[in-house]
């Protein structure tokens, strides 16, 4: 098509614009020159073809169609915002959608945060990429420990890896403060653990640090998590203490709530036992506090570590760990 062509059909396209009679006849010819298969859309299409010398020409008298056809259609009720008509009332009033909830492991966090408030604990963070030192060495670690493995592990080269607990947050705290120190350490965390309904690859974690150059005792520590216990799951709950080993703390205990499905009778989520692992704690060994510089002549303190996924399918009743991940609205909806 020639420009002399282009400019006939223009002229054409215009008249017969002016001509039309109804809403339909506005339509087919909107559809006729610029819809996806119109006339205007296809001589697009085909500037690849028009001489090199002529295009720009050409192309400039093709796009000035085009606007002058759109606005006709516009002047006739068509064009653009007839292509998607609206089938609605809009004078009806909105719809009304229910309000969001807080996830279930955010209300444990802010309950826990509130818990230990009253008990003079702040909260305190740090960053989920960590070092070495923080996240081992400083824990008084030995490097043949087991959780240093890349297996177990998710390590970024020799000294950078995803922290594996929230204790590291503990190390910086006490490298920047000096005692009195009560906190709590609450975030994500992150092991390669997938084997049951119990345990995740990421995973939540809040972590408690009291040292103090006043006396602290293995009784302070457990009078807190039962408070805590009894606070967070009601007074129908039971807490049992069990002798355990960890490289940070001395003497060490595991704390163990009745499970929330059997009632202390045995399930697959308490793997027959009755009880479900929640806590890991004891006092501070005298070998972290050489390594933050503290004396450990001089003060003396209790550390604390639980799941917060734990924490929640005790007190909502939630057999796998797994569905607290899922974003199934169903379910989140029910602990709404």
């Amino acid at each position: 098509m020639t420009l002399a062509e282009l400019e006939k059909a223009k002229a054409e396209s215009l008249a017969e614009i002016a001509a039309a009679a109804d809403a339909a006849a506005v339509e087919a010819l909107r559809v006729r020159y610029i819809g996806r298969n119109g006339s205007i859309p296809a001589l697009i299409k085909a500037m690849k073809d028009v001489p090199k010398e002529e295009r720009p020409a050409f192309g400039k008298a093709v796009q000035a169609w085009r606007a002058e056809v759109e606005a006709a259609l516009a002047s006739k009720g068509g064009g653009a915002a007839a292509e998607k008509p609206v089938d609605a009332d809009l004078t009806l009033p909105g719809r009304w959608f229910a309000l969001g909830a807080k996830h279930p492991l955010s209300r444990v966090i802010e309950e826990t945060a509130r818990i230990f408030g009253h008990l003079g604990f702040t909260v305190a963070d740090g960053p989920e990429l960590e070092n070495r030192f923080n996240n081992f060495t400083a824990l008084n670690t030995p490097p043949h420990h087991p959780s240093m493995d890349r297996s177990d592990t998710f390590w970024f080269g020799d000294d950078t890896l995803l922290r594996t607990q929230t204790s590291p947050v503990q190390i910086r705290t006490m490298m920047e403060n000096k005692p009195p120190i009560r906190v709590i350490c609450p975030g994500r965390t992150y092991r390669r653990d997938t084997t049951d309904a119990t345990h995740s690859a990421n995973f939540h974690q809040i972590e408690g640090l009291y040292v103090d150059t006043k006396p602290v005792s293995l009784a302070d520590l457990k009078s807190v998590l039962a408070y805590f216990a009894h606070e967070m799951m009601g007074d129908g709950v039971t807490v049992r203490f069990r002798p355990h080993f960890f490289p940070f703390t001395e003497p060490s205990v595991e704390v163990d709530f009745s499970c929330h499905l059997c009632k202390g009778k045995g399930c697959r989520v308490c793997k027959e036992s009755g009880w479900i692992e929640v806590a890991g704690a004891g006092m501070v060994d005298p070998r972290v506090f050489g390594h933050v510089g503290y004396d450990p002549e001089k003060v003396s303190g209790y550390a604390f570590g639980f799941g917060v996924e734990r924490i929640a399918m005790i007190k909502y009743g939630i057999p796998d760990i797994r569905w607290l991940y899922e974003n199934d609205v169903r379910f989140l909806s029910q602990l709404a």
